[in-house]
């Protein structure tokens, strides 16, 4: 079978349209609990689900026990989980020894990484309401969204569907639990 130089330039067209409208998180900077350095596009390769709280966040309270049960049930499969605090000014030992405080009664099963604020959450389509979740694949590109609390659902699904290759039906792109 023959293909015209007009045909194979169409068909390359046609295969990098996804690849353009693809959307990766923007690369965020924060500190782990250690203080070095960590960003969003150092996820790139695993599956991951990044969560935004406070410790003044009630429903981020509640929310942590649920994150800390799915990245359990989730860590043969590889998937990450990380809390971001968005406390203002964690380097502050003020505000450092609230949030430690928080995660000595809380003890979230996952990585805490510090310094998220709302400009963050508005880079990341999240609005400025916490907690607040995305959900990234192994590119780096966010496939789901829950703002506000999230339910078990709200994270399972997503996960499943990455899981599973992507197949069967997208999972909703944007929950809102507020």
């Amino acid at each position: 079978m023959k293909f015209s130089l007009r045909t194979i330039t169409l068909l390359l067209a046609c295969c990098l349209v996804p690849i353009a409208e693809a959307k990766r998180a923007p690369n965020l900077e924060f500190k782990n609990l250690a203080g070095q350095t960590q960003k969003i596009a150092d996820l790139r390769g695993s599956i991951t689900v990044v969560n935004f709280w406070a410790t003044w966040c009630g429903p981020c309270r509640e929310e942590l026990p649920l994150l800390s049960k799915l990245h359990q049930e989730y860590a043969e499969k590889k998937v990450r989980f990380i809390a971001i605090s968005a406390d203002e000014a964690p380097d502050k030992p003020k505000n450092r020894a609230k949030i430690d405080q928080f995660l000595s009664q809380q003890h979230p099963d996952m990585e805490v990484w510090l310094g998220a604020d709302l400009d963050m959450l508005d880079r990341l389509a999240l609005g400025n309401v916490l907690p607040a979740t995305v959900i990234l694949d192994e590119q780096g590109e966010v496939i789901a969204r829950v703002m506000g609390q999230a339910h078990e659902e709200d994270i399972k699904v997503p996960l499943e569907w990455v899981l599973n290759g992507k197949s069967g039906t997208a999972p909703t792109p944007v929950t809102k639990r507020y």
